[in-house]
């Protein structure tokens, strides 16, 4: 886009740029989603390639904008910037959210957080104490327990109230959902979700793959 500064163009703050808002009032846009922008990393496979991943599935940081995607040194107002704005146009913003798989990987991947501080509780293991990787990502978060189940809600409601997000599009939706003996609607994140007075009240996609 011509009309933004380059060192601004695939930033939040290029997000809430008026140039932007008027194309995508001028092609009928109401709400817009975004892929994930909580701080993610490449995974190693791919760094040492000599490539990075810029897809943001791959989480290190559940409630922390992702810092390469600012265009300043504060990405946490540049976003709420960009937010206001398309509010005041009447765009709505829709969270693309990786809560069912972290950047951690398999039994392989980099420690950089849960499986340094209590490996077995954060991610779910086998009988015989492997990853239960069903995810195709490596390790698969373990949403059966309650702390885990706090920290994602928690997640959920510094997005919508302090970021300002009207709903979330659930990555792997299902992996959150499982149970023991596969997919539980009851199953304890989802309970929560759908039983707190503010995110029952966002828009909620789920992802069923």
């Amino acid at each position: 886009n011509p009309d933004i500064p380059e060192s601004d163009r695939g930033t939040y703050k290029a997000l809430g740029h008026q140039s932007t808002i008027d194309y995508l009032k001028k092609i009928g846009v109401n709400a817009i989603e975004l892929l994930p922008i909580h701080e993610h990393a490449t995974e190693p496979a791919i760094w040492a390639r000599g490539r990075r991943n810029h897809w943001g599935y791959n989480a290190i940081a559940f409630s922390a904008p992702h810092r390469g995607y600012a265009a300043t040194n504060n990405p946490i107002s540049e976003l709420q910037e960009a937010v206001d704005r398309l509010h005041e146009n009447g765009i709505e913003v829709i969270l693309d959210v990786v809560y069912n798989h972290t950047a951690e990987e398999g039994i392989q991947g980099p420690t950089l957080s849960f499986r340094g501080i209590d490996n077995k509780a954060f991610y779910r293991h086998t009988s015989d104490d492997r990853y239960e990787d069903v995810t195709g990502c490596g390790n698969t978060l373990d949403t059966q327990r309650p702390f885990v189940t706090r920290m994602v809600i928690d997640s959920l409601h510094w997005w919508s109230q302090v970021i300002g997000v009207d709903g979330f599009r659930f990555d792997l939706a299902t992996a959150i959902a499982r149970g023991r003996d596969g997919i539980d609607t009851h199953a304890p994140l989802i309970a929560a979700i759908s039983a707190d007075p503010i995110l029952r009240e966002r828009k909620l996609i789920a992802e069923p793959w």
